[in-house]
C-alpha cells in the first residue's frame, strides 16, 4: 500500500524495490550495539535522546537489550516535511523535557544523511552543558554527508538510496515494516 487510502491491498511489496536489511540482520545488529553501549556506559546513567519520529522503533528495541541505568527523552526536529530530500532548514517541533546540563547524553538516530540536523542537535546539547554527547545511528549514508559529524555507534552504512521501514517513513507511511527497504521511485513520485 502506498499513501494511506491510495490502494486497497494490504501489502507494501509493490512499493518496495528491494529489502536492503532483513528483520534478522537489523535485530542482530541492534543486540550488538546494545552490548557495546553496555560496556561503554557501565556504571553511569545515560540520557538516551531519541530523535522523533524515525528513531522510536530503534530506540525501543535497543533499550530492551540494556541492563543499565538510563533515562529516555525525545526531540522532534524536522527537515524533510513530506519530501525525499532534506530541505536544509531545521525546525524544532519538540524540545527535551529533561535538562541536559551535566548529563551523559546518547543521541539515538534512525539515519544520518547530510548530517546537518544531527550536527545542530549535538552543538545545541553541548552548549546547554551536557557532560558528554555521543551518537548512535542505525543507518549511515556517508556518501550524502554535507557536514562532518562523528558517529560513535553505527548499525549499518548504506548506499545513497531512499529507504523506509523499521521507523523510517515516506510521508508518514512504511514505518512499521520490520525490515529496511528501498522504496521504488514510483511510490513517492505519485504521492
Amino acid at each position: 500500500m502506498g499513501r494511506q487510502g491510495s490502494r486497497n491491498d494490504t501489502s507494501w511489496a509493490a512499493d518496495v524495490a528491494e529489502v536492503l536489511l532483513t528483520e534478522e540482520q537489523v535485530q542482530s545488529r541492534v543486540a550488538e550495539l546494545a552490548a557495546e553501549l553496555h560496556e561503554d556506559y557501565c556504571g553511569r546513567e545515560v540520557l538516551m535522546v531519541g530523535v522523533l519520529t524515525g528513531a522510536v522503533v530503534f530506540l525501543s528495541d535497543l533499550i530492551r537489550y540494556l541492563r543499565m541505568p538510563l533515562c529516555i527523552d525525545f526531540v522532534h526536529l524536522r527537515s524533510y516535511w513530506d519530501g525525499t530530500v532534506s530541505s536544509g532548514k531545521i525546525e524544532v517541533v519538540k524540545d527535551l523535557s529533561c535538562p541536559p546540563r551535566g548529563r551523559d547524553i546518547l543521541i539515538i538516530e534512525d539515519i544520518v544523511d547530510t548530517g546537518r540536523t544531527l550536527a545542530n542537535l549535538v552543538q545545541t546539547l553541548r552548549e546547554r552543558g551536557a557532560a558528554s554527547v555521543r551518537v548512535c545511528a542505525l543507518l549511515n549514508k556517508p556518501s550524502r554527508r554535507a557536514v562532518e559529524i562523528p558517529l560513535d555507534y553505527v548499525g549499518f552504512d548504506i548506499p545513497d538510496v531512499f529507504v523506509v521501514g523499521y521507523g523510517l517513513d515516506f510521508a508518514g507511511q512504511y514505518r512499521n515494516l520490520p525490515c529496511v527497504a528501498v522504496l521504488r521511485p514510483e511510490a513517492y513520485i505519485r504521492a
